[in-house]
């Protein structure tokens, strides 16, 4: 009876003891471990950041009145250009700036009203773009400089095993080594939260693309029909 109660005793003791959580493994690393997951949790903040401004911006940039080209071409047949031009211009999305373009060069060569569309096409994608790239540099930095956290902390443990003569607990070093690892956890979490929230932008934008390149081919399809 005394036997089974000592050992239930050791076994919680043991369980409590293997028991840590995020915040020990962070600050029991040191103050290289502690600058690195800080520096990863302002990459984490920046790219969530990033990723829902943008999001809501592809969103509203992807809306659009399924019946406004169909606008466009009654008002452009009747020969109504200012009423084609202050509809796209109160339609606040990419493929209404487009068709305004083309609206507002009626009458010129269709190759210098093409140029036009393509030009403000270039400039909307850079808008749609805008500040994208740095998930994917996130997304690449994030798992390195937790690798760099990781390298840093077993140096710091092999210098400690160094400068004991060979006398260091297995214990520290064991907890120094565990403590690093998680510097790469980090980066790694965070590089791939990165990630998947740049293909995710990156597929939206290329649906607005896609769209604003449909558009625009019809517009100019338009200007092609024989009056």
């Amino acid at each position: 009876m005394q036997d089974n109660l000592a050992k239930n005793t050791l076994e919680v003791a043991t369980s409590g003891e293997k028991t840590l959580s995020i915040i020990d493994l962070i600050f029991n690393g040191g103050a290289g471990s502690v600058f690195i997951m800080g520096l990863l949790f302002v990459l984490l903040a920046v790219a969530l950041y990033i990723y829902f401004e943008r999001l809501f911006a592809i969103k509203a940039a992807a809306k659009i009145d399924a019946n406004f080209m169909n606008q466009i071409k009654d008002h452009i047949s009747n020969g109504k250009i200012d009423a084609a031009k202050s509809l796209c211009a109160q339609t606040d999305s990419p493929v209404a700036r487009l068709t305004e373009k083309g609206v507002s060069r009626i009458g010129k060569p269709l190759d210098d009203i093409n140029t036009a569309i393509e030009n403000a096409g270039t400039l909307e994608v850079y808008k749609l773009e805008k500040n994208v790239s740095v998930l994917a540099t996130v997304a690449g930095a994030a798992p390195m400089i937790g690798f760099l956290g990781t390298v840093i902390g077993m140096i710091l443990a092999f210098h400690e095993m160094a400068t004991s003569g060979g006398q260091a607990e297995m214990g520290a070093l064991a907890s120094g080594i565990y403590t690093a690892m998680t510097t790469t956890v980090g980066g790694l979490v965070v590089g791939i939260i990165a990630y998947i929230g740049y293909n995710h932008l990156v597929n939206m934008t290329n649906k607005v693309v896609h769209s604003m390149e449909a558009n625009a081919v019809d517009f100019l399809d338009l200007l092609n029909e024989p009056v």
